[in-house]
């Protein structure tokens, strides 16, 4: 069964995460991913470890965890675009191609003739997606952007970590790049949606993503609780600015997360927890009342959530449906039944490893599938491939570029 977008071709520019990640998700979905990556080095992800790939033997391949996890499903073509060969390489790619994504600098690919104006010259119905730190035009558009300082910069941190009153305050990161996965998701957002007018119009378009706009569209709740009172939020540590209780408590052997999302759910717990006298207390009566009141019911709750453990906890509060549940490692993650069930780990064929573990597709297609075509591709893997089946170039041609270093 074909993909939902078998029919469409992708020429990756972009590195590191938030374009391979929007990469992925059309690859996963069908789309032919031809990835272009710098002869000898490649995309800067395959250095960025350890951890590495393992061999059958257990040593460590050249292939780094991270590169691996946001390149499936892709070709990888090396090219040298800065020579003039290889810019036309790309370009005739680029003739042929559906869609360009690129994470250049603005502006930096205007020297090769790699840009928007100049591709769109040879291919009108091309949709070229850039992605920067801070988008084409504005006081900072120049600035290199990196996820991490996205998060501090747009606010993510103001409200992330623990409250000025509890030990080890501060502001803290997001454990993984949150910024660049959400703005690789808003790019394939918008390029499906540019697919959809260019099959009415038949016209491609520039898409204009940026790391800034997309972690400030990102906060949500967080942000309209500022613009609709004027008052920045505070960190709360795992604790929600808007509903209590809904965050961790300690147990008799650990901790987990009750997240009590009306009324009624509170009054279930109450019962359970020994203390239906807190429901109909006014302080606690409404979710209202106990967000002007956390500070004397979260110490209550504490002191009756340790007096069980955690899977005491979840079994009684599950069989009350009251929404709670364990926090996790990832091994435990991998081993929870649910996971396992959702097959959310996929092990593909790898050449230098036997197999590489992946991560599956979160999109569940009934007509239209996922499908894991192949590993995330070694560097180069695929260019004679794409040099011959795309550009019609012979094996004379192929080694002409090859001894010139273009390839």
């Amino acid at each position: 069964m074909s993909g939902a977008l078998s029919h469409i071709r992708v020429l990756d520019l972009s590195r590191v995460l938030a374009g391979p990640w929007a990469g992925q998700i059309l690859a996963d979905l069908g789309a032919e991913v031809i990835k272009i990556e710098r002869p000898g080095s490649g995309d800067d992800t395959r250095a960025w470890g350890p951890p590495y790939l393992k061999d059958a033997e257990g040593r460590d391949t050249t292939e780094a965890a991270y590169y691996l996890s946001a390149n499936r499903n892709k070709k990888s073509v090396t090219v040298d675009f800065t020579q003039p060969e290889g810019q036309r390489l790309v370009r005739e790619m680029a003739a042929k191609a559906d869609i360009v994504l690129e994470n250049f600098k603005v502006g930096g690919l205007k020297s090769y003739g790699l840009d928007y104006e100049s591709l769109k010259k040879i291919n009108p119905k091309l949709i070229y997606c850039s992605i920067t730190g801070f988008g084409q035009h504005g006081p900072y558009a120049k600035r290199a952007g990196y996820d991490f300082m996205i998060q501090g910069l747009g606010g993510l941190m103001s409200i992330t970590g623990r409250s000025d009153a509890e030990e080890g305050a501060g502001p803290v990161k997001v454990g993984v790049a949150l910024t660049d996965i959400m703005t690789g998701l808003y790019s394939a957002t918008a390029i499906l949606a540019a697919l959809a007018h260019r099959d009415v119009s038949g016209i491609g378009q520039h898409i204009d993503m940026a790391l800034l706009d997309v972690q400030v569209a990102c906060l949500a709740n967080q942000t309209l609780n500022y613009l609709t009172t004027g008052i920045p939020p505070r960190r709360l540590g795992n604790a929600h600015p808007n509903i209590v209780p809904y965050q961790d408590f300690p147990t008799a052997d650990g901790d987990m997360i009750l997240t009590v999302g009306n009324d009624g759910q509170f009054r279930k717990f109450c019962e359970l927890a020994g203390h239906p006298e807190w429901a109909d207390d006014e302080r606690f009566a409404s979710n209202k009342a106990r967000v002007a009141h956390r500070d004397v019911l979260i110490p209550l709750i504490r002191q009756a959530t340790v007096m069980r453990t955690t899977a005491e906890w979840i079994a009684v509060l599950e069989e009350a449906s009251v929404p709670c549940g364990p926090i996790n490692d990832l091994s435990q993650v991998f081993a929870d039944p649910q996971v396992i069930a959702r097959g959310l780990r996929v092990d593909l064929p790898h050449p230098l490893a036997g197999s590489v573990p992946q991560v599956a597709s979160p999109i569940r297609l009934s007509e239209t599938p996922v499908e894991y075509r192949n590993a995330p591709p070694t560097l180069g893997q695929h260019t004679e491939q794409i040099l011959e089946s795309v550009l019609g170039l012979d094996a004379a041609a192929i080694d002409k570029l090859r001894a010139q270093g273009v390839i």
